[in-house]
């Protein structure tokens, strides 16, 4: 009997050995192929970026010679910049030629300042990202409770206040929040800075870095740069903050009101657990994942979308730089200016979809 169980115990391993090779190589064939696939996806995306603003670009009635030499050039003088610049090339030889520059870190040089877009862009994006990221942060940190607060008192006039708030976010115009803003608490109240990064007089004390300046003059040990640029921060980045903490607030508040009338929730309530655990430790988790999606769309917007803000504090950041290429008929700037922030665009997307996975296992 011993023998038979022997022979029998060999025989199961022998037929389980081959199984089990089998799905380590498939697992290891997943974890290559997951990696390969995104950067595939990711490629293709960039791709698409950059043939959309590429065609945008010859689309657009602005004719990127005359902003180069004027409109009273003589047509032979045209006619030179429009061969050096590639324009009498067919279109689809202009579009490789456009991957080529853009993949080697050539957007061009700018009309506007007469430096190369890249270098310009490399200066004027940490503003942005400086205010976008405080936005979101004063989002975040009052539109995900104030969600949480009117769905857990749906009804309540604190619930009707919230909604009234939100509504407010996506119904107010950009140029009239900063307007009166500048009005009400720097002109009036003077409880802000004005336009500008900082004050004239603090302008390029401190050696850029970064390019952020918060940071750059905590690395000088400028403190007296450092208090002042958060002075002038402050009410730009709260009314960036008030639009994506009115989106952030109405999502988190549907995403709530769906767990809420979930049965384990009422299963919870039934067994006596406290109505804050209740809605922070059971109805609240499972909204962590949409919620992450949420907020990196909401900073990609504010990345994207501070062009009026910026024009209105006079603020140095690529929304202001995309204006005044607009402006001047500044093509180069334009594409550049357009197409990274549909990288940061992307970018942000793809960090949400792998929050995503991390926060879901079932996601992986």
């Amino acid at each position: 009997m011993r023998d038979g169980a022997a022979v029998a115990n060999d025989s199961t391993t022998t037929v389980a050995e081959p199984a089990r090779r089998r799905g380590a190589i498939g697992s290891g064939h997943r974890r290559l192929i997951a990696p390969a696939g995104f950067l595939v996806t990711l490629a293709v995306t960039f791709l698409g970026l950059l043939a959309i603003t590429f065609f945008i670009g010859r689309i657009v009635p602005i004719d990127p010679v005359l902003a180069v030499v004027g409109d009273r050039a003589p047509a032979a003088v045209y006619e030179r910049v429009r061969v050096e610049m590639g324009l009498d090339r067919p279109l689809t030889t202009q579009f490789v030629s456009y991957v080529g520059d853009v993949l080697t870190g050539n957007f061009g040089t700018s009309v506007s300042t007469g430096r190369p877009v890249l270098e310009d862009l490399a200066r004027v994006f940490p503003a942005t990202l400086e205010m976008a990221t405080l936005g979101i942060v004063i989002g975040v940190l009052l539109g995900v409770p104030l969600g949480v607060i009117a769905a857990s008192r749906r009804g309540s006039w604190l619930d009707q206040a919230i909604r009234v708030v939100g509504l407010l976010g996506y119904s107010v115009p950009a140029f009239w929040l900063g307007l009166v803003g500048l009005a009400v608490f720097y002109a009036r109240l003077n409880w802000v800075g004005g336009p500008g990064r900082v004050e004239i007089f603090l302008d390029g004390i401190v050696q850029p870095v970064t390019g952020l300046l918060l940071i750059d003059s905590i690395i000088a040990g400028d403190w007296e740069v450092f208090g002042n640029a958060v002075w002038h921060l402050i009410l730009p980045a709260s009314c960036l903050g008030f639009f994506s903490l009115a989106y952030i607030a109405r999502m988190t508040r549907s995403f709530m009101l769906d767990q809420l009338s979930q049965e384990y929730v009422t299963t919870a309530r039934v067994k006596g657990v406290p109505e804050r655990l209740v809605i922070w430790r059971h109805a609240f988790r499972p909204i962590r994942v949409p919620l992450i999606t949420v907020i990196g769309l909401s900073y990609a917007g504010l990345l994207e979308g501070s062009v009026m803000i910026e024009t209105i504090f006079s603020w140095p950041g690529i929304g202001n730089y995309l204006t005044v290429a607009l402006l001047n008929a500044d093509m180069s700037a334009v594409l550049g200016s357009t197409l990274v922030v549909g990288a940061v665009f992307i970018g942000i997307n793809k960090i949400s979809d792998v929050l995503y996975r991390v926060l879901d296992p079932r996601a992986r």
